[in-house]
């Protein structure tokens, strides 16, 4: 379990471990993934029993207390970066499964929605296991394969949002909603013991050093491509997380039984997930092959059209196919944005940029829910799918304008 020394040519062609620690980042990020999706099916459901009656508000408070965990997560985000290039990015997600580990145990102890939100947003002061496996896995992967290697672990990290609403819709009939919050607690302890004994990382003096004299941004030679690539991460996510807080509710428009609500609910989330764990690799792939920036800038394309027939759905096996494709078409955009990342910065400060584009995401995921939330509480759900579609068309016309000429990341 010690770490080894490392030298600044070896960190530059990747660690001797990577494919081992991708494995293993792999199925800690699957499992703290499933844990923290468990509550997404019954959460409006949670936010009632805390005594919100309202339609619109339990809609609203939904939205806030999902948005809360990413509000906090992009404050810290850069700060836990940071420290991982300077102490080590494996100390860092032992952190976050522990911290993770206690705050959603608390959860299913809350006493009022107020209680609830606060500790969502503990969860993202002490949190973000996954996208600390993408640092890790970032940093410790030769760069001609990062696309692929990225795109490896957005697939653990999507079959996890398959499999945890899944499990939040079966769950709570059999244990309770409260009882679902610990046993996800006790699911993401086990990614804290996997990430503590299995994953090895070498020591990097000279990065270390470098780290500590860095101002991290002052150290990036051409700044466009990472600012293009903050935007388009802040964009995606505001698109992508406005339609999650009222899946539920528009699913019970969709039903005559209103028993099933959660179960279908889950299906259309686990949707997604599915069709984003089958292109995530391939269309990383092809991103190593053919270049990133074409590909974020069609995938954001495809999506927005595929936004527009969602608003018209009659029924939930329309909701829930149309989710499937508009997965397979992001699937592979955030292992691409980290990848233009990676190419971009040295490795001394890769993670504390890595760390920034990750608070750029999370203030996309905070607003997103909050938005959405307020359009489907008061303006109605579908002008949320088409408002989406026209953020995602936006940002597939920013990425394919601001793209390099030669578009050589690699």
């Amino acid at each position: 379990m010690t770490d080894t020394p490392m030298n600044a040519a070896d960190a530059a062609a990747g660690s001797v471990y990577w494919k081992r620690n991708l494995a293993v980042s792999l199925i800690g990020s699957f499992t703290t993934i499933v844990a923290m999706t468990l509550l997404l099916p019954f959460l409006p459901l949670y936010v009632e029993e805390l005594g919100v009656r309202d339609h619109a508000a339990i809609v609203q408070w939904s939205g806030i207390a999902y948005g809360a965990t990413f509000f906090a997560a992009a404050f810290v985000a850069p700060l836990w970066g940071r420290l991982g290039d300077i102490y080590g990015r494996k100390l860092m997600l032992v952190r976050a499964s522990l911290g993770m580990t206690i705050a959603i145990s608390l959860m299913g102890m809350a006493g009022d929605v107020w209680q609830l939100v606060a500790l969502r947003l503990f969860v993202g002061l002490a949190g973000g296991y996954s996208s600390g496996s993408m640092v890790l896995v970032a940093t410790q992967t030769p760069k001609d394969r990062s696309a692929w290697a990225l795109g490896m672990l957005s697939s653990g990290i999507m079959a996890g949002n398959l499999v945890g609403p899944l499990i939040g819709g079966a769950l709570p009939p059999l244990i309770g909603i409260r009882g679902t919050f610990l046993a996800a607690g006790a699911f993401i302890f086990l990614a804290f013991l996997g990430t503590a004994f299995l994953i090895k990382e070498e020591k990097s003096p000279a990065r270390k050093q470098a780290a500590k004299a860095s101002g991290g941004w002052r150290s990036i030679p051409d700044k466009g491509p990472v600012i293009a690539m903050l935007l388009t991460g802040m964009l995606l996510m505001l698109a992508n997380m406005s339609i999650e807080p009222i899946i539920t509710v528009y699913v019970a428009d969709l039903v005559t039984d209103q028993a099933s609500v959660t179960m279908i609910a889950g299906v259309v989330m686990s949707a997604a997930a599915l069709g984003s764990i089958l292109s995530a690799s391939r269309l990383g792939k092809l991103a190593d092959r053919i270049g990133h920036w074409p590909v974020i800038a069609g995938a954001l394309a495809v999506a927005a059209v595929l936004l527009i027939p969602q608003a018209f759905v009659t029924s939930a096996w329309q909701l829930i196919i149309l989710r499937f494709l508009m997965g397979i078409a992001l699937g592979g955009l955030l292992p691409c944005i980290s990848a233009v990342i990676r190419h971009s910065v040295p490795d001394s400060a890769a993670g504390s940029i890595l760390g920034l584009s990750v608070s750029s995401q999370y203030v996309g995921q905070v607003a997103g829910p909050v938005l959405g939330g307020f359009v489907g509480g008061h303006i109605g759900m579908p002008s949320v799918f088409l408002g989406t579609c026209v953020l995602l068309a936006a940002g597939a016309a920013f990425t394919w304008l601001v793209k390099p000429k030669d578009q050589e990341l690699h």
